[in-house]
Order: C-alpha cells, then structure tokens, then sequence
C-alpha cells in the first residue's frame, strides 16, 4: 500500500497570496500534477491540517477545486488555522468525519492494511494545540480495540519539541499524555505530523514520528529558542509512506523540475567515469 501525505496547504480565496508572497494555491496545483505523474499512483491521500488558511467555507471549496483531479480517496484532519464546523461540511459527503460532537476525530479500517487513526488537536483561535483528557482516551479506547492491528496516527500539532523556538512555542499541550499512550499501544507504526512544514524525526513514547513538508512554504531552519518566526521558499514537497510486507518505508518527495535524471552506468553496464 503506497500511502501520499500532504500538509500545511494554507490555502485561501482565489487570488489572495499568503503572508503577501506565497500562491499557495499554485503551489499545490503543482504538487497535485507531481501526485499524478507518480507510477505506482498512491492508493490514499492523507492531510494533515491547516487545509486552509483562515478557516472560510470558501477556501475549502478552493482547495477541493485544486484537489479534484485526485481520484483517489483523500482523509483530512484539522490544523489551528482550520475550523472544524466548515471542515466538517466540505468533507461531509466523504463520509469519515462524525457528524457531530466536539472534535474531528475518526478511525478508518474498510480494507486496508493500516488502521488509519485522526486525531483533532486544535484550539480554535489559537496557533497551539492540544489533547486533552477526553482526546487522549478516545484515542486509547480507540487503539486497544485492536492492539494486534499495526496502525498509523495522523496528528497536526507534533508531540515532541523541535528545537525551532517560536513553532515550540504554538506547539502541543498534552504531550506528555500522549507519549504514555504510545507507550501502551506498540501497533503504532508511525505518528504523521504537519504544522513545521518541514522534514522532522523524533521518538514518542517509543513509537516513530515525522512531521511532512508543504508542497509551499517551509518554516525556516533555525534551532535558536530566540529565532524569530520566518519562513522559506525552500523546495516543497510531500511524503509517500510505502507499507510493503509488514514494514513502513517514507520517502520524501521534492517537487519541482531538476535536472536529471541521469544514468549512473553506461550501456555495456559500466559506471559512467
């Protein structure tokens, strides 16, 4: 199963460009064509959060404008710049999100070979999130129901600091409760995170997490608690996540034309010198 997550989209109404500089919205008309072009083509689509911008019906209907050519099924989970009343409406007909309650929280099975586990951690009007107590046991509800089901976590907010001091600073209330669910539940396979819009590795409660890149704008690279909140034009990207025999392979996937590619070997088979 060949699995294609994408974050930090920041799309917003046609025509506006974010922070004054960043055409998102081209941008992931850029990473969608990437998306198409892949062979093998990705079985499912996963974003992880801050969809859009400022959370307008609006920009949610831009974004699955930019996103219907993709013909597989995509699952979305909500970001602090998302809002879940309008999230929950333009994903509606997908049929995974609940139809009520508090949080944008579901668990996806039909044939896969991954359970597919979403959490919420927003904080409406904040840039910060949070899993609280009620988040924290629904997900170790969720996870013991089958504990021999290898799963994936999908999550906006990272669970572990970064060393990149103002995004530590928005980053997860909760965290600590968190590492000692993973603790308990060892079928985690890996933790899917956005919100860097960067390539990020930690250990959480013993389990594997990634934060993913935008297929925009990149958070800039400066591991200083003073650093002041900049971003960079950095190559975008995306990752694809390759469950093959029991084992889950990530790869991260830069989009953009480079040149190449160029073959290492001649036609007789000899390393080109």
């Amino acid at each position: 199963m060949l699995i294609a997550q994408i974050t930090d989209t920041h799309i917003k109404l046609p025509g506006k460009l974010a922070y004054k500089k960043v055409d998102t919205a081209a941008m992931l008309k850029r990473c969608v064509d990437e998306l198409l072009a892949l062979t093998p083509q990705p079985d499912l689509i996963l974003l992880t959060g801050d969809l859009v911008d400022l959370g307008r019906p609006a920009e949610y209907d831009h974004l699955k404008s930019i996103l219907a050519p993709i013909r597989q099924r995509i699952i979305a989970i909500p970001g602090n710049h998302d809002d879940r009343d309008a999230m929950r409406d333009a994903f509606r007909r997908e049929g995974y999100l609940p139809a009520d309650g508090r949080f944008l929280q579901f668990v996806i099975e039909d044939d896969y070979p991954l359970r597919i586990v979403g959490l919420d951690t927003l904080i409406p009007g904040e840039g910060g999130g949070e899993l609280c107590s009620e988040r924290l046991e629904w997900l170790d509800r969720t996870l013991a129901q089958k504990p021999d089901a290898p799963a994936l976590v999908l999550m906006h907010h990272p669970p572990f600091i970064t060393g990149i001091g103002h995004m530590d600073k928005i980053g997860l209330k909760g965290s600590d409760g968190f590492a000692a669910v993973m603790e308990r539940h060892k079928q985690v396979e890996l933790i899917l995170c956005g919100h860097l819009h960067r390539t990020i590795r930690a250990q959480v409660g013993g389990r594997p997490a990634l934060t993913c890149p935008s297929p925009a704008h990149q958070v800039a690279l400066d591991i200083d608690p003073e650093a002041p909140s900049c971003f960079t034009m950095e190559p975008p990207g995306f990752m694809l996540h390759w469950w093959n025999g029991g084992k889950l392979i990530t790869h991260t996937a830069v989009i953009g034309n480079y040149d190449g590619p160029h073959p290492f070997f001649d036609a007789n088979g000899k390393l080109i010198d």
